[in-house]
C-alpha cells in the first residue's frame, strides 16, 4: 500500500495550531521534569495552568482539583499537554481538557489505561463536561475511587 500524496491544490494534513501548542507545551514540560530530576511541584504547576483558563474552564478545573484531592488523594497532580492531569506512580490515570483549548463546545475530564475502570468488553474513559452538578461531581468521585482501587 502506498502513501496517499496531495495534488498541487490539496494542502497535506497538519496539526492545528492547538495541538501543536500543546505539543510544544508536552516538551516543555519533559524539559522542566529532565533539569529538575523530575521533582517539579506538580501541585502548583497544575494550580497555575488552571489560572491561566477562562471562566467555566477555569471554575471547572478548580472543582475538579478539589474532588480528585477528596477521592483519589494518592493521586500526584502534574502539567500534561498544558492541561491538568493527575498520576499514579508517573503515569498519568486523569486529566481534564478545557473547552476552550481545543475550540470545542464542552471540556472533557479522562481516564487512560492505567484507569482502573474495565467493565466489560466496552466502557466509556471520557466525559463531556457542560457544567458540575452535584450528581455529576458524585460520578466524578465515584469513577476516581474505582480508577485507583
Amino acid at each position: 500500500m502506498t502513501a496517499k500524496r496531495t495534488t498541487p491544490d490539496e494542502k497535506p494534513k497538519r496539526f492545528t495550531d492547538e495541538e501543536r501548542a500543546a505539543m510544544k507545551e508536552r516538551s516543555r514540560e519533559l524539559k522542566t521534569a529532565r533539569v529538575g530530576n523530575g521533582k517539579a511541584d506538580g501541585e502548583s504547576d497544575v494550580l497555575a495552568k488552571i489560572a491561566e483558563m477562562n471562566g467555566s474552564d477555569r471554575d471547572m478545573a478548580m472543582r475538579l482539583h478539589a474532588i480528585v484531592k477528596a477521592s483519589a488523594p494518592t493521586l500526584s497532580p502534574r502539567p500534561w499537554y498544558g492541561m491538568p492531569a493527575y498520576a499514579k506512580d508517573g503515569k498519568v490515570v486523569a486529566h481534564f481538557q478545557p473547552a476552550e483549548k481545543f475550540k470545542t463546545r464542552y471540556a472533557t475530564f479522562g481516564f487512560s489505561d492505567m484507569a482502573s475502570l474495565d467493565e466489560g468488553a466496552m466502557w466509556p474513559v471520557t466525559f463531556a463536561l457542560k457544567e458540575l452538578t452535584a450528581d455529576v461531581e458524585e460520578a466524578i468521585g465515584g469513577l476516581l475511587a474505582r480508577a485507583v482501587s
